[in-house]
């Protein structure tokens, strides 16, 4: 009979660990939740498509792998203190106060190299030291407005989240960044137009 498989010591916590990750699928983002959007995305969907921005960079000065890590990095505090909104009256403090426990809890599960590499890539993010950091803090931005924009088209109610597209003015800067931007603001004033006219033909066909 063979000898039952022994457990590598550590796997308990790295169960624990990844069961708590695996909690940010269930997290929506508080933006949408606070304006009603229906089925909100979670915090998980939006760090994916932020991974996917960092894969898919064409700029060569950057670490395109280190991208990829931050993006899948920064929120991984919300598993445990949610996705505190400024609209929660929580100061950056103690938002920060609230992150960094969460993140050493959460990285003491894992072995002490691992333990060290995310949390440094946490604490990079979070100052905002290293040119990928800032580049995906741009993918973090950008994320917002393309989800809002897809939001807006699935209600048919252009305009309803503009206030995060103002939250973004002036925040852009990698040329790579702008061009979506540029691409996703024309997309957006077409969509809108092409809305408006489609409703005033269906109102002039009633009449």
């Amino acid at each position: 009979m063979a000898a039952p498989c022994e457990k590598t010591p550590g796997v308990s916590n790295m169960l624990q660990f990844m069961k708590l990750i695996g909690q940010l699928k269930r997290v929506p983002r508080t933006g949408w939740v606070y304006r009603n959007v229906k089925n909100p995305e979670s915090v998980s969907d939006h760090m994916y498509r932020m991974a996917l921005m960092s894969l898919t960079i064409t700029d060569p000065t950057v670490d395109r792998d280190r991208c990829i890590k931050l993006s899948l990095v920064h929120d991984m505090a919300e598993c445990i203190v949610g996705d505190i909104a400024p609209s929660d009256n929580v100061s950056k403090a103690e938002k920060h106060r609230r992150e960094e426990e969460a993140m050493r809890h959460l990285t003491s599960l894992l072995p002490e190299g691992l333990k060290q590499e995310i949390y440094a890539l946490w604490e990079e993010y979070e100052s905002q030291s290293s040119p990928e950091a800032r580049l995906v803090k741009q993918f973090d931005l950008l994320e917002m407005i393309m989800q809002a924009h897809e939001y807006e088209e699935l209600e048919g109610a252009p305009g309803r989240l503009q206030e995060f597209f103002d939250s973004t003015t002036g925040r852009f800067h990698h040329p790579d960044v702008l061009q979506v931007v540029s691409s996703l603001n024309e997309q957006r004033g077409t969509s809108s137009k092409e809305l408006k006219k489609s409703q005033t033909d269906g109102s002039e066909s009633k009449n």
